[in-house]
């Protein structure tokens, strides 16, 4: 037998025994780049879940460490995808916000009864948790509703007009995408501008017909759905919590004609 028989016998007998054909480590990434794309997805993935779980029970303050080990990778992966803790903090406040939006927006456009449309909108928002991590410029207790109606307009006209300049969608923005978290920066104030013009449109449509408070705010909409999700150890008692706590608050809303 001559070596290169020897070397074919050696190569038959590995993919045999082993059910696969062994390569070099050090191939300069071929066939190694696409497995490194989904780990680098699927550590993105377990990381923002954490930081949601995170951020969630114990607020933004809550160390990288702690998402960092609740998603069960290294500090360094955290800071390799998010170079800062507040860029992941809007990151995060970013997603809730439009997840909170597309909901008031569901309520508003499936519910024809204004009360009926403003507490669906709550009993969701509480139930899917999102007030827990609503970002801080969207809680401004004490401001009218014209005046959260007219913040809102001053966040989101400035930024369409540039979207507009660059000949792209207002607003939009791809969410998971490749780029880096420091390229790809989310637009706090579109976003909060976005809930709360929507908001602002389910509260005026309740006090127009006389099921509101004349005294409620977008703002006060907003603190209720943060402060109506405790978080508890036991989900069937935190779920019974929030529902009781929901229903109380939501009478204190209501309008005392009605």
């Amino acid at each position: 037998m001559n070596i290169s028989d020897f070397h074919g016998s050696a190569t038959a007998l590995s993919v045999e025994s082993t059910g696969r054909a062994l390569t070099s480590p050090t191939t300069h990434g071929v066939g190694r780049s696409t497995p490194l794309r989904v780990d680098a997805q699927r550590n993105l993935e377990h990381v923002l879940r954490a930081a949601r779980e995170v951020f969630g029970e114990l607020g933004y303050g809550a160390p990288m460490e702690d998402v960092a080990r609740r998603a069960r990778v290294g500090v360094g992966t955290v800071y390799r995808r998010f170079p800062s803790k507040d860029v992941l903090v809007r990151r995060i406040a970013e997603e809730e916000t439009a997840r909170l939006t597309d909901q008031a927006r569901t309520a508003l456009g499936q519910e024809e009864e204004p009360w009926q449309a403003l507490s669906r909108f709550l009993r969701t928002s509480v139930a899917s948790g999102a007030g827990r991590l609503l970002p801080p410029q969207v809680l401004r207790v004490g401001s009218t509703a014209e005046e959260a109606a007219e913040e809102a307009e001053e966040a989101r006209v400035p930024h369409q007009r540039q979207a507009a300049e660059a000949g792209g969608a207002p607003g939009l923005r791809v969410v998971g995408s490749t780029r880096s978290a420091a390229e790809d920066e989310p637009s706090d104030d579109a976003g909060a501008g976005a809930l709360l013009e929507v908001v602002g449109r389910l509260v005026h449509r309740a006090r127009e017909a006389g099921e509101l408070r004349a005294d409620v705010t977008v703002a006060d909409v907003l603190l209720v759905i943060a402060t109506a999700a405790p978080a508890l150890p036991d989900p069937a008692q935190q779920a019974a919590a929030s529902t009781r706590l929901l229903d109380i608050l939501l009478e204190g809303l209501r309008s005392r004609t009605v």
